[in-house]
């Protein structure tokens, strides 16, 4: 499993977390598509919007592996920001390429690529 070196493990003042230490010894927890509701609270789309400026961050439009990125905040994500760079792809690998949809993100969060924001 790749570590993604200097990617923040979480968001600042909470347990919204960003990486993993280690791998999964039960196995690869995969990466599903979550749905957004318009009711969901405000530290979960704070966090959101701090993961997606980490990843714009690190990665610009780059492809990139999945590696020690949290699933669970991946999945918040995925299928609508963060798109599978892979055909055919494994929601259930740690070596899965991903890569930003840079419209939709900006899109979605405009604030992530404000220049000069530091969020994590």
């Amino acid at each position: 499993m790749l570590k993604h070196r200097g990617f923040p493990g979480r968001l600042p003042g909470t347990d919204f977390q960003f990486t993993i230490r280690r791998a999964n010894p039960k196995g690869v927890t995969p990466i599903v598509r979550r749905e957004r509701y318009r009711d969901r609270r405000s530290p979960d789309k704070r966090a959101d919007l701090a993961f997606m400026a980490s990843l714009w961050a690190h990665f610009g439009t780059e492809p990139f592996e999945r590696g020690n990125l949290d699933a669970g905040r991946l999945s918040w994500l995925f299928g609508r920001e963060v798109l599978p760079y892979d055909d055919p792809f494994d929601p259930e690998s740690y070596e899965a390429m991903l890569v930003i949809d840079e419209q939709a993100a900006r899109a979605a969060f405009p604030e992530a690529f404000e220049e000069g924001t530091e969020w994590a």
